[in-house]
C-alpha cells in the first residue's frame, strides 16, 4: 500500500521560509511525476510545483516561480519543497501527490493517484 506523509508546515511571518518534506513508502515514483498542491479555505486544490526526473522536467505555478524550489531524492524516496519569501497568500494546506502516468509532467490533480494527508502552512505576522 502506498503512503505519502508530508511534514515541515508551520506558522511563519511574511518573508519567512519553510521546507516541506514528503516521505513515500510502498512505491517509488521514479519514472513518473510527483507534485505539491495546496488548498486554501474556500478554494479549489491548486498545483504548486511538480517534478519528473525521468524526463528531466520541473514545473511551477507562476505565483511561486523564483520563490519555491522542488526537489526529489529517488534513492531515499523523498520529495521536498523549499519555500522562500513566503507571503500571506501562500497560506494553505499543502499536499504531496504521486502519479502513475509515465513520461509526462502533469499539473492536473486528477492525474495523481496517491495523496498525503496535508500539512498546514500559515503566513502571518
Amino acid at each position: 500500500q502506498v503512503h505519502l506523509v508530508e511534514s515541515g508546515g508551520g506558522l511563519v511571518p511574511p518573508g519567512g521560509s519553510l521546507r516541506l518534506s514528503c516521505t513515500v513508502s510502498g512505491y517509488n515514483f521514479e519514472n513518473s511525476a510527483m507534485a505539491w498542491f495546496r488548498q486554501a479555505p474556500g478554494k479549489g486544490r491548486e498545483f504548486v510545483a511538480g517534478i519528473n526526473l525521468s524526463i528531466n522536467s520541473i514545473r511551477y505555478h507562476y505565483s511561486v516561480k523564483g520563490r519555491f524550489t522542488i526537489s526529489r531524492d529517488n534513492a531515499k524516496n523523498l520529495m521536498y519543497l523549499q519555500m522562500n519569501n513566503l507571503q500571506p497568500e501562500d497560506s494553505a494546506v499543502y499536499y504531496c501527490a504521486g502519479s502513475l502516468i509515465v513520461g509526462i509532467m502533469t499539473t492536473k490533480a486528477d492525474d495523481y493517484i496517491s495523496w498525503g494527508q496535508g500539512t498546514q502552512v500559515t503566513i502571518s505576522s
